[in-house]
C-alpha cells in the first residue's frame, strides 16, 4: 500500500531498494496522531520508547519526509515548534509527549537545540516549492535567532552554549566553553537565512544574515582552526584551543567556513583509515584519538547516521560528489549488514553503528543507548542518500529542475516522484542501441544529466509524456 504513496527506486543493489522500501513502511508503522493535552496539531514521526518531542531529531526528520510525495508531512514536524515559541523568541530543545511543556535539564537548563530550522526550511522550499510558507515562518526564525544571540553570544562574537546541547553524546568535552559545532551550526543557520532572503527577494535581510554569517565565519577562522595539525577545535573559556578532535567541526564545512585548502587538509582526514576513514564512515572521534573504541563505546568510536549525513553534505559543498557517494553506499552496507547478521535472523536499524565491523555501538554511559529503530536518523541514509547520492539526483520545484550526477553509467533511477503536481521518472537502463534514459512527465521541466567518468553534461528541457535520450549521442 505505502509503496504505491511514496517514489519507486531503481538500484542495481537490490538490497539497497529493499532497504528504501523498509523504511517507508516502517515510517507508516511508527506514525501518529497528536493529542489534545500534548497540542500537537497533526500527525508526526514517532520512534520507540519517546517521551518528548525533540527539535533534533524533527529537524532530520523532515529531510526525508520531503521525500513522501506529501503522503507523510513533514510540516507539523516543525510547525508544532514555531507554535511554541515563547514571547522572548526562545523555542526549546524538547517537549513533553504528554501535556506539551518544555523539558529541561540540569545539563541544558535554558533547552538550547542546534538550530537548523533555515536549512531545513531550504530544503522545504527547493523540494516541495512553497514560497508563502518561507514568508510566514521568517519572522519566527529571526525571533528565535535573537534569542540564541541574546542568550549565548559573548563578547568575542562566539557563542557559548553546554555541550549537551549539541548532540554529541558521550564524546568527552568536560573544558569545552565555545563549543566548534554549535557556532557552525549557527553560521549554517546564518547562510541559510540570507539565502532565503535571496529567495523572497529581501535584500535587507540577506544582507543582515550575511553579516551575520561573515562575523562567524571570521572568528571560527581565526580563534578556532590550528595551523599546525590543519583542523578545527572547541575552546576552553580563556579561547585557547582544545587540541581533541571530533565529527562535529566537519560543521565548517557544511557552513563554508574553510577555504580550498584547509578543506582539502580536512577530507585527507576522512580518508585516513587512522583518522575518521574507518570501513564504516565516519566515527565521533578519530581512530587515532585515545576516546576511541572499535567496540563504539556510544558516540565515541560509534558511528552515528546523522554525523555520517552531515559529513556527506558538507563533501558536496567542496565537489566531491565520488567519494561523497562512497561513503553513502559504504555506511549503507554496514546498516544492511546489521539488519541481516545472518541468513536466519532479522536484526533492526539503531542510533549508532560500529566503525569497522557489523553491528551497532554500545555503551554503559548512556542510558537505553542505541535507541532502535530510530527512523529520524537511519531515513537520512535509507531514502535521503539513497535518493541524493547513491542514485544522485538534486531536485528543485521551484526551477523546476532535476539535476542527475552519476559518476558511472548504471541502471538506476526513481519512479512516480512529485515534481509540483507533476509526477515524474527518470530510469537508465541499458539497451540494444546502447545506454538510455527513459524519462516520463506530465508537465515540462528541464533535467541535466552529468556523468563524472565520461566527462559528459547536457541540459535539456523535457516535454510532457515519454522520452528517452541515448547518452552515446550527448
Amino acid at each position: 500500500m505505502i509503496k504505491d504513496m511514496v517514489p519507486f527506486v531503481h538500484f542495481y543493489d537490490q538490497d539497497f531498494v529493499d532497504m528504501y522500501d523498509r523504511s517507508w513502511v516502517w515510517i507508516d508503522e511508527l506514525w501518529k496522531s497528536g493529542t489534545e493535552a500534548n497540542g500537537f496539531s497533526g500527525s508526526y514521526l514517532s520512534y520507540p520508547g519517546q517521551t518528548t518531542f525533540n527539535q533534533y531529531l524533527s529537524s532530520f526528520s523532515s529531510l526525508f519526509l520531503v521525500y513522501s510525495n506529501q503522503n507523510n508531512s513533514p510540516f507539523p514536524l516543525l510547525d508544532y515548534f514555531y507554535q511554541k515559541q515563547e514571547s522572548n523568541g526562545a523555542i526549546r530543545s524538547d517537549y513533553s509527549l504528554e501535556d506539551g511543556k518544555p523539558v529541561f535539564s540540569a545539563n541544558n537548563p535554558e533547552g538550547v537545540s542546534p538550530a537548523l530550522f533555515a536549512y531545513v526550511e531550504f530544503s522545504f522550499y527547493h523540494k516541495i516549492g512553497n514560497k508563502k510558507r518561507l514568508k510566514d515562518i521568517v519572522p519566527i526564525l529571526e525571533n528565535y535567532y535573537s534569542w540564541i544571540q541574546a542568550t549565548f553570544r559573548k563578547p568575542n562574537g562566539l557563542f557559548s552554549v553546554p555541550v549537551e546541547a549539541c548532540q554529541s553524546g558521550n564524546i568527552p568535552r568536560s573544558r569545552v566553553y565555545y563549543p566548534l559545532d554549535f557556532n557552525a551550526q549557527l553560521a549554517v543557520n546564518a547562510l541559510y537565512m540570507s539565502a532565503i532572503g535571496d529567495i523572497l527577494n529581501d535584500k535587507e535581510l540577506s544582507f543582515r544574515y550575511k553579516r551575520i554569517y561573515f562575523s562567524l565565519k571570521t572568528r571560527i577562522n581565526s580563534l578556532m582552526w590550528d595551523p599546525a595539525t590543519n583542523f578545527y577545535y572547541d575552546l576552553d573559556i580563556k579561547e585557547n584551543r582544545i587540541p581533541s578532535k571530533h565529527i562535529g567541526a566537519y560543521w565548517t564545512m557544511l557552513a563554508e567556513i574553510p577555504n580550498d585548502e584547509r578543506a582539502a587538509y580536512m577530507i585527507e582526514y576522512l580518508h585516513d583509515p587512522k583518522e575518521f576513514g574507518t570501513d564504516n564512515p565516519f566515527p565521533g572521534v578519530p581512530a587515532s584519538s585515545p576516546f576511541y573504541s572499535e567496540e563504539g563505546n556510544g558516540h565515541c568510536g560509534g558511528v552515528v547516521s546523522v554525523n555520517t549525513f552531515m559529513v556527506i553534505k558538507a563533501l558536496e559543498k567542496y565537489q566531491q560528489f565520488v567519494f561523497a557517494r562512497e561513503c553513502a553506499i559504504r555506511h549503507m552496507y554496514f546498516l544492511l549488514d546489521t539488519l541481516h547478521p545472518d541468513a536466519e535472523t532479522i536484526g533492526d536499524v539503531w542510533e549508532a553503528y560500529l566503525p569497522n565491523k557489523e553491528g551497532y555501538s554500545k555503551t554503559t554511559e548512556i542510558a537505553d543507548f542505541p535507541r532502535r529503530r530510530l527512523m529520524p536518523f537511519a531515513g537520512l541514509v535509507t531514502i535521503t542518500l539513497m535518493i541524493e547520492n547513491i542514485i544522485g539526483l538534486d531536485i528543485s520545484l521551484p526551477r523546476k529542475t532535476v539535476n542527475w550526477v552519476m559518476p558511472s553509467l548504471e541502471a538506476m533511477g526513481i519512479e512516480n516522484l512529485s515534481l509540483k503536481r507533476n509526477m515524474i521518472t527518470i530510469l537508465s537502463n541499458k539497451t540494444d542501441r546502447g545506454w538510455e534514459i527513459r524519462l516520463e512527465s506530465e508537465k515540462l521541466y528541464y533535467f541535466t544529466i552529468e556523468i563524472l567518468g565520461e566527462n559528459k553534461k547536457k541540459t535539456l528541457p523535457i516535454p510532457s509524456g515519454k522520452c528517452s535520450m541515448l547518452i552515446d549521442k550527448l
